[in-house]
Parts: structure tokens; C-alpha cells; sequence
């Protein structure tokens, strides 16, 4: 309980009196909401406990006002079982008829979208459940949470049944009774129902702060570049050097770089524990070894300083990438092949040991060369060079001197170190190697080659009381050299090696401790991006300081298990993960779409949504590889984006459909502008989750175009309050960026009646029309060079002078301006100079910006009516 003089209590006091009827209630076996049962058949040893500020917490004061507006909506599920355990599985009741939208893990570290009727439907590792509940116009969430040392997900039941599992990840942590293990929630309105929910659960468990609360990282407007895709684990100075250039030889500077996994010092525990392996390639091939120093490896620390800067700078073949890669892929196949062999009963082995041995040389050969031919790599590379000259250091303060606009360099990560965590006696921290041990609720998750690689190795844990000495270790090093961020990735791994250490749970909460008070001294709090990291342990209790993550799966530019169509439907996957993830992991952190490829043959379809995603955006091009006429859709000449005010969301009539094989659903998703509001309409259908074969796969039947309406009320208007008033307008002009067309509409208006090819999409954005005088209407539509048209216009007025009437717009980027205007302008300035416009009939007004680097790409435009 709360002290006596704790503020919030005394001010739940005064709110005590006149709190409303509770929504929510359970007696014969039924959780009712509002009168109507939602769950029947509820076991007797389950009980509902009503919502009420009962702890102390840290909650901001107008977080607690509101969860104690909303206290009766909500409440929580326990359950008394027979015997004490670790692992406990039992019914919340069952529903059938009743159409539901949830999220499940499908990896250890990845969660999607699934729709059903029956508490049969859900998956395994459901995060959290939404049933719409059509009888009393309202919907229901169930959150299975964490009490004390156990965690909680549900499960599908036989008969429509609902199961709960709490487990604490340990067998030597165990119980028989909860109070309070899953939340449920009711609310009119399926938006407000998350941020309702989970302001209740911060109040409620004070381990996680909301989104709301922190401040993001800098990046979330900028452009960046991530050198995965170009480099895997191949990634040196010189490629990066090469990479960063081509982008501003192109016209467009990365503002952020992510150098990914490549860069740390590793080995294998049956290698030389002072060394680095030699030859790593491809991601799977580094996720048995371990970080044996905390700093750079031996290729990024041989950098000397200047190298790169020189007029005799050595070039960068951009074809070794790919060659290395190439043959790696080669040897992968090989060692494949023999191992199939073995498994049909094939003895003799020597033409496939032949074969692997030859082209193992072959790789060695190749990577020789390219360090005997490597002259920017002259420092000692094997001591702890402290010379300012060499290094990551030297490299960070060359790449910035060279690319000014370049403010952000961060650097890949996994959670415990490596993928393999840290190899004991390497270092200063008391790390030991832990058996993996997969919880039964992974069961029903795809293959993973990440887990089978982890589960082979076990991982190098740093014991979790030098969790704070381990992070600072690592990060205060990076600060000083240059670095300025991390993606730490493979965060899900602490629930394998929990058993020793009082569970996933208290893991947990010592591991983010330590990275969160690293990430306050080091990158001011801000500087990480989590990844692989999405189960409901991160969320509550690794957030409190964490304010960015992935809210999708890896961007895969082919399907891994070897669907050559894989390379169009996986697409569609990736946007269905982030767009429905994002309903909940959006009230935590800022969604991050993930990086894509701007080359690949859905390189737009990714770019239409990440223009209005609301996040940072980034792509791993290869070096060379690169769709610069695309990316300037996307990204401003100086590296900053026009990012929309919110995260973009599912439009309502989405909720409860399944578009990516029920062969009707277009995903629509929705944001806002300043001035205005935009959906994205996505065919994503062809591709989906098969719970029978345990994967996503294609559907080719679904691969085709659908068809649809957009409509203005697509726009959640209300969920921004500086939004809200975009939303009373009586007319608005709709821009259909890839159409190029304009419709005036009002909300009696019919819908826009829209058809969209497999993979491909159409941006539609709302702009309020205003009367600016006598006779004249006006709204300013932005920049359609830009996706986001409307993210361009930063702000606008008018104004009456007598007869006159005058209409300002400030709008950053170059290109065609678009505007609706009702009668045409007597002159029009651009900038101060009068300039030459075009007006049409159906009320297009244009005329071309130039973009002027000295203003920031501003320009001012005035019309005189």
C-alpha cells in the first residue's frame, strides 16, 4: 500500500466520490461487460478484482487523473490452483461467435496480427486479445500482464476456452495463486481502449513508462542507412566510407548510420579466446560465438585515422561485398547438401567434403586479398590502441569531418553482448555459459534458425548483479569513440537462461536496470533501438527509459525457406506487423518500420508506408545499389524527412479482417499532417500465418488485386488532440499521390471507390478546405514530389486587406506545389519574387518550389486573391 502521505493517494481521495457504475463484473460463471456475458463458462477458481489505485506509483499526475476517470472499465483475472508451480495453465472462460483482432509471438522475438470468432482461434503467446463486442457498441481487451515473479500470454482452448499460462521461468520459483495476471478493459472506441489500458497497467505495476512520457531519439526525423544488407558480417571502414558517399554523391545525405552486427570482437569457444574469427559471412554463421573484448574488432581498430580523408584515399571494390557473400551462400548450400545426405543414409562423404573444403579456400583466398589490398587498415589492431589516431574512434571523427550532415553513428548489439553473449575469462565481468531452455509456449512458433543456433551454443551470460558494470563497459567506451547510439537486438534471449536467476522476471528487471542507466550516461537517454524484442516481458518491464523499437520482423528481400514469389508476399507480411503491432507497442514506444531496400522490386511499395509510418526511415542499401528517384520521394536533400504527428494505425474497418489471405481486405492505414490527414491503402494479400505447418507462407491464391472504399471518417481524428479540429471540416480536398488526382468530398460524401494491384498501394491525403474570404476557398495539399505531400506543409494563414485577399504557405522541399483553390489568384510570390503559376477549373493550383539549401529547403508562397 502507499503511505499515508503519498500525493497520488490523497488525490484519489477527493476522486473517490462519484466514480461511475463499474462496466465490467463476474458471477455465474460469466464476465459480463455492461449486462452482456463475454466469457461463459468461467471456471469457479477464477476470480475479477475492479480496478483501483492500490500502490504507490511515479506516474505523471494527468496519467493518474485519467486512469482513476476511467477505473471503471477495468479490471483483473486470477486464478487459485491445486499445486504450486512454475509453469500454470488455466481456463478464463470461452466465447464463440464473438469476432476478435490479436497479437501473438510467431518467434521468440517477433509477433503478428491474427483474427478469429472462438477462443479456439488464438494462437499460442497471445499478447493480448480486442473482442468486439457489437451488443452494447463497444469492445473488450484481455492483457495477460506480470505478477510478481511470473509473466503471463494466452493460449487457445478446446471448445471455445480461453487459456491463460503464467510461468515464471524457473523451476525453482513457483505458485498456485494470482490476484491480478491478466487485465481486461472496455471501452466505445478500439484506440482508446490501448492507451486507456495501458495507462492503467503503468499506474498499476509502475515498471514501464508510456511513450508520452519520454523523450525519442533524434533520428525519428532524420534518414539513415544501416549496413546489414550491404556488408552481413563483412562490414569494414572502407565499405562504409564507400556507402555513406554514394548516398551523398546521390543528392541525398544519411543524417544517422547503423553499422550493424560485424563490428565486435568475437570468436567461437573452440577458437583462440585473444582473436577475432576469421571469414564470417552470412547472419547464423556468428550465433554460436561470443564477445571476448568490449570494444571494436581488429578490422575496425586497425583504422588509422585520416586513411579515408587523404587525395590518395584508397578505393572500395564495390563488388567484393557480393562476391563474399555470393560464395558464403555457395559453402552454406554445400554444407547443407552433405548434411541432407547424412540424413538420408549416404556414408561416403568425400565428394561433399571435397567440394566444402575448396570452396572454404576459395572464401579464404578472397578475404586475404582484400586485407593484403586494404591500406586504410595500418594501426596495431591488436592491442588496446589508445592512440585517438586509430580506430573506431579515428574512423567516427574521419566519417564526420567528411559528411557533415551526419550527426548520428550507432552501432549493432545483442542484449547479453554477442548472439552468444560474452566467452567467459575474456573479460573483467564473471560471465558463465547457460544451457538454453525454450519455454513449452514456443512450442507452437516457427522454426528459427537464430533459436536453433542459440539453443546449440547456449549463451555466455554476464551474471545479472554486474549488469550495470556490463552495459557502462561497453557503452562508455562507444561514447568516447564517437558512437552515439546502439540497436540492441536479440533482447528476447533472457527468458532461455532464466532458470539460475529467479526467473524471466527478475532477469528481466535487473538486465534492463543496468541498460537503462547506461543509456541515461552514455546517449542521453535516448540513444538505443530495440529489437527482437517483442513479448510482453520488454514491454513492462524493459521501457522505462527505452523510447524506440521495431515493430516488425526483419525485412527478408527473398524468402529464406525458398518461395521464389516470396520476394513480393513477404512484403505485404512486414507491413501487416507493423501497422497491427503497433496498436499496443505504440502506448510504450516509437514504432520503427525497419530499414528496407531501395533497389528491391517492392522498394516502393515499403516506401509508400514508411513515408507515412510516422517513424525514421532507413534503408541497407547495398553499396552501389541504390533507386535514388525513389528515395527522393521519401527524403529531403538534407536528410530529414516529412514525418506525419502520429504513428500510423489500422483504420477501423481493418480491426477484425485478415488482409493478407482472406482475398477482400485492403490494409488501410491512417496518420496525420499538420493541416491534414493521409491513408495509405495496401494490397497486401497473398501471404499469411499457417498455424497446421507452424510458418508464414504464400497463398498464391490471394496474390491479386482487391478492391475497396477510403473515406474521410477513415481518419481517427480524435486521437490527436491537435488534430481533432481537422476532423469538423465541412469539405475537404483528397490528393491521390499516385494518381495524381484531386476529389472534393465532405463526411456525407460517398466513399472513394478504389481497385489495387498485388503489391502496390495509393496515398490519399485529406486537407480541410477553409473560406479565406468572399467567394474563395483554399487548402494547401504540399510538395507532391513527396509521398507524404502533406508532411510538407509546415505552416499556412490568411487574411483580409480590404478587397484583398492575401493566403501565406511555408513549405519545405523542392518540386511541384499543389494547392486547391476555388477561383484563381491575381499573382502569386515565391520567396518575396512575383512568379508564374497555373490554375485550373477543377481548382489546381501549381507552381514550381526550387529547393534553396541556404533557407533549409524553406520557401515562403503567397497568393493575392
Amino acid at each position: 500500500m502507499a503511505p499515508p502521505n503519498d500525493p497520488a493517494n490523497a488525490l484519489l481521495t477527493k476522486l473517490a466520490p462519484n466514480r461511475p457504475e463499474k462496466h465490467i463484473g463476474l458471477s455465474n460463471g460469466k464476465l459480463c461487460v455492461k449486462g452482456f456475458p463475454v466469457l461463459s463458462d468461467v471456471p469457479s477458481n477464477v476470480s475479477f478484482t475492479p480496478f483501483s489505485i492500490s500502490k504507490s506509483s511515479d506516474a505523471p499526475l494527468p496519467v493518474i487523473q485519467a486512469v482513476q476517470a476511467n477505473s471503471h472499465k477495468g479490471g483483473f483475472l486470477g486464478f487459485k490452483a491445486q499445486e504450486p508451480s512454475d509453469r500454470l495453465m488455466n481456463s478464463l472462460g470461452r466465447f464463440s461467435g464473438r469476432d476478435f483482432v490479436s497479437i501473438f509471438r510467431f518467434k521468440t522475438w517477433w509477433s503478428t496480427q491474427w483474427v478469429g470468432n472462438s477462443g479456439s482461434d488464438l494462437q499460442m503467446e497471445t499478447q493480448w486479445v480486442l473482442l468486439d463486442v457489437p451488443e452494447t457498441t463497444s469492445y473488450v481487451m484481455i492483457i495477460p500482464i506480470i505478477e510478481s515473479s511470473f509473466r503471463s500470454a494466452l493460449h487457445p482452448g478446446t471448445d471455445g476456452h480461453v487459456m491463460i499460462c503464467a510461468e515464471s521461468g524457473s523451476t525453482r520459483l513457483k505458485a498456485s495463486s494470482f490476484d491480478a495476471i491478466a487485465y481486461v478493459h472496455v471501452s466505445d472506441n478500439p484506440y482508446n481502449i490501448m492507451k486507456e489500458a495501458c495507462s492503467a497497467l503503468r499506474v498499476h505495476l509502475n515498471t514501464f513508462r508510456l511513450l508520452e512520457e519520454k523523450q525519442v531519439p533524434s533520428l525519428v526525423d532524420k534518414f539513415g542507412w544501416c549496413t546489414w544488407d550491404a556488408f552481413y558480417l563483412t562490414v569494414e571502414p572502407a565499405g562504409v566510407w564507400q556507402g555513406v558517399k554514394d548516398f551523398a554523391d546521390g543528392g541525398i545525405s544519411p543524417r544517422f548510420l547503423i553499422i550493424d552486427d560485424g563490428w565486435q570482437s568475437i570468436n567461437r569457444d573452440d577458437e583462440n579466446p585473444n582473436e577475432d574469427s576469421k571469414n564470417l559471412v552470412l547472419g547464423g554463421e556468428q550465433m554460436t560465438a561470443r564477445l571476448h573484448r568490449l570494444d571494436e574488432s581488429e578490422k575496425f581498430r586497425k583504422y588509422k585515422g585520416g586513411s579515408l580523408l587523404a587525395p590518395n584515399a584508397p578505393s572500395f571494390d564495390i563488388k567484393r561485398p557480393k562476391m563474399l557473400i555470393n560464395k558464403a551462400i555457395e559453402l552454406e548450400h554445400a554444407n547443407k547438401a552433405r548434411d541432407k545426405a547424412i540424413q538420408s543414409g549416404v556414408t561416403d562423404l568425400f565428394e561433399f567434403d571435397s567440394k566444402i573444403n575448396n570452396l572454404k579456400k576459395e572464401l579464404e583466398e578472397m578475404f586475404g586479398g582484400e586485407e593484403s589490398g586494404n591500406s586504410v587498415n595500418e594501426g596495431c589492431g591488436r592491442c588496446s590502441c589508445k592512440a585517438d589516431n586509430y580506430g573506431m574512434k579515428a574512423f567516427t571523427r574521419d566519417l564526420r569531418t567528411r559528411f557533415k550532415g551526419l550527426d548520428d553513428i550507432w552501432v549493432w548489439h545483442a542484449l547479453c553482448g554477442a548472439w552468444g553473449g560474452v566467452r567467459p575469462g575474456t573479460t573483467h565481468l564473471n560471465s558463465k555459459i547457460i544451457p538454453c531452455n525454450l519455454s513449452p509456449g514456443l512450442d507452437g512458433t516457427m522454426d528459427d534458425l537464430a533459436v536453433v543456433k542459440i539453443v546449440e551454443g547456449g549463451i555466455g551470460l554476464v551474471h545479472p548483479s554486474q549488469a550495470d558494470d556490463f552495459y557502462d563497459s561497453m557503452y562508455s567506451y562507444l561514447a568516447q569513440a564517437g558512437i552515439t547510439g546502439v540497436k540492441v537486438d536479440v533482447i528476447h534471449t533472457l527468458e532461455y537462461v532464466s532458470e539460475e536467476y529467479g526467473g524471466r522476471v527478475e532477469l528481466g528487471k535487473a538486465y534492463y536496470k543496468g541498460l537503462s542507466n547506461s543509456l541515461k550516461k552514455n546517449f542521453k537517454g535516448t540513444g538505443l533501438i530495440s529489437s527482437m524484442q517483442q513479448c510482453n516481458d520488454f514491454f513492462f518491464l524493459g521501457t522505462r527509459q527505452i523510447s524506440m523499437g521495431r515493430v516488425g520482423d526483419d525485412f527478408w528481400f527473398q524468402d529464406p525457406n525458398g518461395d521464389p514469389n516470396g520476394v513480393y508476399w513477404l512484403q505485404g507480411v512486414h507491413m501487416i506487423h507493423c501497422s497491427y503491432n503497433s496498436l499496443w507497442m505504440g502506448q510504450f514506444i516509437q514504432p520503427d518500420w525497419d530499414m528496407f531496400q531501395s533497389d528491391h522490386c517492392c522498394a516502393k511499395f515499403h516506401a509508400g508506408s514508411r513515408a507515412i509510418c510516422g517513424g525514421p526511415v532507413y534503408v541497407s542499401d547495398s553499396v552501389g545499389g541504390h533507386d535514388f528517384d525513389l528515395l527522393k520521394q521519401l527524403v529531403y536533400p538534407d536528410g530529414t524527412i516529412p514525418r506525419c504527428q502520429h504513428f500510423a494505425l489500422p483504420t477501423r474497418d481493418c480491426l477484425f479482417r485478415n488482409p493478407l489471405f482472406d482475398k477482400k481486405t485492403i490494409l488501410k492505414i491512417w496518420n496525420f499532417n499538420k493541416y491534414g490527414g493521409v491513408i495509405g491503402a495496401f494490397n497486401c494479400q497473398g501471404s499469411g500465418w499457417d498455424k497446421k505447418e507452424r510458418r508464414i507462407k504464400g497463398y498464391a491464391e490471394c496474390y491479386k488485386p482487391v478492391s475497396g472504399t477510403v473515406h474521410v471518417t477513415d481518419i481517427e481524428w480524435d486521437q490527436n488532440a491537435e488534430a481533432a479540429h481537422l476532423g469538423e471540416a465541412e469539405e475537404y480536398i483528397v490528393y491521390l499521390s499516385q494518381a495524381d488526382k484531386i476529389h472534393l468530398v465532405a463526411p456525407k460524401s460517398e466513399a472513394i471507390k478504389i481497385t489495387v494491384q498485388p503489391s502496390s498501394f495509393e496515398l490519399f491525403n485529406f486537407v480541410p478546405i477553409k473560406k479565406v474570404g468572399p467567394g474563395i476557398k483554399f487548402a494547401p495539399v504540399g510538395i507532391t514530389d513527396m509521398f507524404n505531400n502533406g508532411g510538407t506543409i509546415r505552416e499556412w494563414a490568411h487574411s483580409e486587406s480590404g478587397p484583398e485577399i492575401h493566403v501565406k504557405v511555408e513549405v519545405k522541399g523542392g518540386g511541384n506545389f499543389l494547392a486547391y483553390s476555388s477561383g484563381s489568384p491575381k499573382k502569386c510570390y515565391l520567396n518575396g519574387a512575383e512568379v508564374a503559376f497555373e490554375w485550373m477549373p477543377d481548382g489546381k493550383l501549381i507552381l514550381n518550389v526550387p529547393w534553396i539549401e541556404e533557407a533549409g529547403g524553406i520557401s515562403n508562397v503567397a497568393f493575392l486573391f
